[in-house]
Formats: structure tokens, sequence, C-alpha cells
């Protein structure tokens, strides 16, 4: 799959899907936006705390993805929580959709930056993990804290 880019500025994540899944795999995709999106997006008005990726028809999908409506938009501004399309080949879509077949296996958008002017979003490959792997990784971080503290 591809990287994601150096340049990036991060607009919004999801810490959220870290701590819930075990990442397998990242993908950097496009995103369709309409109207006043970008702006609002540009604003940081963009919450994707508990939206999640679809495959339907061959082609990804972002659901409860939250771009709240631009203030200086009329008209123009659009259903903040729409379903919105992921720009991706159909090679990529076709290895994620491979993935997912496996049991446990799902699809978690874990942030949304720029690339250039360009609005893009890393899609992962998660596994999910169960309360005592969350009660590992809590005890390494706090390994690692404790290991910090005493160098210092």
């Amino acid at each position: 799959m591809k990287e994601v880019s150096p340049e990036k500025k991060i607009i919004a994540g999801n810490p959220k899907a870290k701590h819930d899944y075990t990442i397998i795999d990242t993908l950097e995709c496009g995103i369709a936006l309409v109207g006043t999106e970008v702006k609002s997006i540009r604003n940081k008005n963009v919450n994707i705390k508990d939206s999640y990726v679809q495959i339907k028809d061959g082609e990804l999908y972002i659901m409860n993805m939250h771009i709240s409506p631009y203030d200086e938009g009329s008209f123009s501004n659009v259903n903040p929580l729409r379903t919105r399309k992921l720009l991706a080949n159909k090679r990529q879509i076709n290895k994620l959709w491979a993935m997912c077949k496996e049991k446990g296996v799902t699809l978690v958008p874990l942030s949304v930056y720029f690339v250039k002017n360009l609005v893009k979003v890393e899609v992962a490959t998660a596994k999910g993990k169960k309360i005592y792997d969350k009660r590992q990784d809590i005890a390494k971080k706090e390994a690692l804290r404790r290991i910090q503290r005493a160098i210092n």
C-alpha cells in the first residue's frame, strides 16, 4: 500500500482507533467533497471519531464523518453527516476487500490531512483488540514513561 506523505498537515485524528484496534496496514485516499466542505475542513471543523469505512459496489465510502457547515456558506452547505466517497485505485480497493473478508478485520479512518492543497484520508485495515490486549498496551506505555523519567 502507499505510504502516507511526509509533508502533510494533520487536520483531525482518530486516537480511539489506535486504542481499540491493532493496525495492520494503511492507505492514503483522496475524498470527494462538494461545496464549502473544503473551507470548513481548513477551519478544522471535522470529526472522524465515530466514523468508519465501507466498500459498496467496488467503491470506498466513509460513513459518519462530521464536517460542520461553513459559517459563511448558505445554500451551498450540505448535510454534515452525509456519506462521502473515498478515491482509490480499483486494485487497492480489491486488496482492502480481500483483507476485510477475514474475520474481525475492518476499515477505520485514522486521520484527515492536507497534502499540498488536497484533502486526504488515511484509512487502515485493523483488527479489534481484546480487553487484555488494551491492558498490555497501557502497561507498556506506563513502563516506557517510568524509564524516561528515570533517565531524565
